[in-house]
């Protein structure tokens, strides 16, 4: 909101990035117009963790971002475990199209951990 009671508009850099959370936020089948619309890391939410999860959360990310925001160039994407094992950070690399200038996005991902059974 503005001062004056109206609404803030997003512009920029920081329109870009709020289209990025909002890409990996969405799950496939989530928006009922646009069904193919988001990224597939919320069917990985039960898997075990895995050098071979990281990897295939990384992929999907990079394909969901290229194909969904057409803005940015997609540098590098990092996936790694935090010191939970609920948590997993995605590091997005990427710069703004016609832009020379490599920018950072961190998304965190919250994952089920597997039960052990005794």
């Amino acid at each position: 909101m503005t001062p004056q009671g109206g609404f803030r508009v997003v512009s920029g850099d920081a329109n870009v990035e709020r289209a990025m959370r909002l890409i990996l936020g969405t799950a496939y089948g989530e928006r009922p117009m646009r069904p193919e619309f988001g990224c597939g890391i919320h069917d990985m939410l039960f898997e075990p963790g895995t050098l071979e999860l990281l990897s295939r959360i990384q992929v999907e990310v990079r394909n969901s971002l290229i194909r969904w925001e057409p803005r940015a160039d997609v540098i590098d994407v990092i996936a790694s475990y935090d010191n939970d094992p609920t948590k997993i950070w995605i590091n997005i690399r990427y710069q703004l199209k016609g832009s020379y200038d490599p920018r950072n996005l961190l998304v965190p991902f919250y994952v089920i951990p597997q039960e052990v059974d005794p």
